[in-house]
């Protein structure tokens, strides 16, 4: 017995049967149409900083870069709830709460320096003379080839 794999399905079929899919999928068009409205109020600069998270029952909630921009934004709360408040996506809008959410990056892997002294390398040098083998011969020379320069 064997296993067959169902037939794959085009995204927009997958998006008209699966129910929580569908779901997930207008959710993301609800807030992406969002996010363009509240761009449209804001300042060009602050516009990569502020991302909307949830607008439900009158309370829009932002994610906001850094604390700066949090507090630029705060300054500017009142105006920006009024402006928001008259567009229909949004009526009914009665605060506005800001999180201060930095934005996750890939750890990056620490830069490996090799270190190696001019006797040191002298050393490793004198030992690769000594090896008949011609393979590790040239990894111990290129070893030695990572001393500091003398200065």
């Amino acid at each position: 017995m064997s296993f067959r794999p169902l037939p794959a399905k085009a995204p927009s079929a997958l998006l008209r049967e699966a129910r929580p899919l569908q779901s997930l999928f207008s959710e993301a068009q609800r807030l992406s149409l969002l996010q363009q409205l509240v761009e449209g109020q804001l300042e060009p600069a602050a516009r990569e900083h502020c991302k909307v998270a949830t607008w439900r029952e009158g309370h829009l909630v932002l994610i906001v870069s850094d604390g700066q921009w949090a507090t630029r934004l705060r300054y500017r709360e009142k105006r920006l709830l009024k402006q928001l408040g008259e567009l229909a996506e949004f009526s009914g809008l009665q605060r506005i709460s800001l999180k201060v959410r930095p934005p996750v990056s890939a750890p990056q892997a620490a830069a490996r320096q090799v270190s190696l002294s001019a006797d040191a390398a002298r050393s490793i040098q004198a030992s690769a003379e000594g090896i008949s083998d011609p393979q590790l011969r040239a990894a111990l020379e290129r070893l030695a080839s990572h001393a500091k320069p003398a200065g």
